[in-house]
């Protein structure tokens, strides 16, 4: 199973970027999926995960501003990030809960990672 991010880079303060993140290879059913952040100099936080019912939840101090959806055909996950701030500067990874097949238990696969970089 491996985890794809993409759409990070610089964006001015107020604007909007909007992050994806594939999950491929051997599967068998993907479950939670989410993203986190982690800032330089800063722990790994969560940012918001969502269910494969599609049941979110966001951190507190990012509700209104971030939203994550996802297309379970697809096996992606999005984030629109609005209104960026220069504190959202990090490098931002999905996660996963998934199943490589039928016969194993549910794991966490980790993106790579993808960058945003909100200048002022």
């Amino acid at each position: 199973v491996q985890l794809q991010a993409s759409g990070g880079g610089l964006v001015q303060a107020g604007g909007s970027l909007r992050l994806s993140c594939a999950v491929s290879g051997r599967l068998f059913r993907v479950n939670l999926m989410a993203w986190y952040r982690q800032a330089p100099g800063k722990q790994r936080e969560l940012v918001a995960f969502i269910t494969n019912g599609g049941n979110t939840n966001t951190a507190d101090s990012l509700k209104g501003r971030f939203t994550i959806s996802r297309d379970n055909a697809k096996n992606m996950v999005y984030l629109e990030m609005n209104s960026l701030k220069p504190d959202d500067t990090a490098v931002y990874y999905c996660k996963s809960e998934a199943r490589a097949s039928p016969f194993v238990g549910f794991q966490h696969y980790w993106g790579q990672g993808t960058l945003v970089t909100v200048s002022s």
